[in-house]
């Protein structure tokens, strides 16, 4: 079996890397069976994205500071563990934000698209689901489009809903909203298409973030699931992401 290794740049992530290449050897990662990344949730999210192209699986080894979508590290039996991990097989968000000159930008997310003000204003969007209006006017902060392997990430952290990782659903998240009062958001099916105009885009400016590819001063943006690009997370059968999702959501 051919490995391509990736580290942190934590200290000991690096050494891990050295000993795991040692063991194994580096293979180029365009002719590797398997990506494996050491280091945190961060890490093997930076993975994913690394993947998208080569639609290789991804394997992660925890030595990081939370590693919650991480496997237990141990250099040993790294060939068995792979061959017989879980996959879940996921899609990407695919973004295509038009800004205040009409520049269309396209990007792609493993995470979220998040829409943030970029003043002390807050920022007044519309919000529209395979073209029929949802919300007239959102007063707020922000909001997000999460995929499942993001719902526990910023999504989490804005009170939006952790969703099991084959759920095939996507969480549409408020950030510090104002009006309508009492929407905490919403979940869709992973098919929808979601479109966001910015109402009043010169005087109220936002800026769309897809994961780590910020644009500024949008006027409107589409947000959907890319099913044309698959990736595929491995993980340990006695080591499930599912209950770990699971107990996540009954912590007290």
């Amino acid at each position: 079996m051919r490995f391509h290794f990736i580290s942190s740049e934590n200290p000991e992530a690096k050494n891990t890397l050295n000993k795991l290449i040692k063991k194994y050897k580096q293979s180029n990662i365009n002719h590797s069976d398997v990506l494996v990344a050491i280091g945190g949730d961060g890490m093997l999210l930076k993975a994913l994205r690394n993947s998208i192209k080569t639609s290789i699986p991804v394997f992660g080894l925890n030595k990081g500071n939370v590693g919650f979508l991480m496997n237990e590290l141990s250099l040993a039996k790294l060939e068995e563990r792979v061959r017989s991990a879980n996959k879940v097989i996921m899609h990407p968000l695919i973004m295509k934000a038009i800004d205040s000159n009409n520049k269309i930008i396209s990007a792609l997310a493993v995470n979220e698209v998040s829409l943030s003000r970029q003043t002390h204003q807050a920022a007044h969007l519309k919000i529209t689901i395979d073209k029929k209006e949802r919300l007239n006017e959102l007063v707020c902060d922000g909001i997000l489009v999460s995929t499942p392997i993001g719902s526990t990430a910023y999504n989490l952290s804005a009170h939006g809903p952790i969703i099991p990782l084959n759920a095939n659903i996507l969480a549409l998240t408020p950030i510090s909203a104002f009006r309508p009062r009492r929407w905490k958001g919403a979940l869709l099916q992973e098919n929808v298409n979601i479109r966001i105009k910015v109402i009043d885009f010169k005087r109220r400016p936002v800026s769309a973030t897809a994961d780590n590819i910020e644009v500024r001063n949008i006027k409107n943006i589409e947000i959907c699931a890319d099913k044309t690009k698959s990736l595929t997370m491995l993980h340990d059968p006695g080591y499930s992401l599912d209950e770990r999702i699971m107990k996540e959501q009954f912590l007290t």
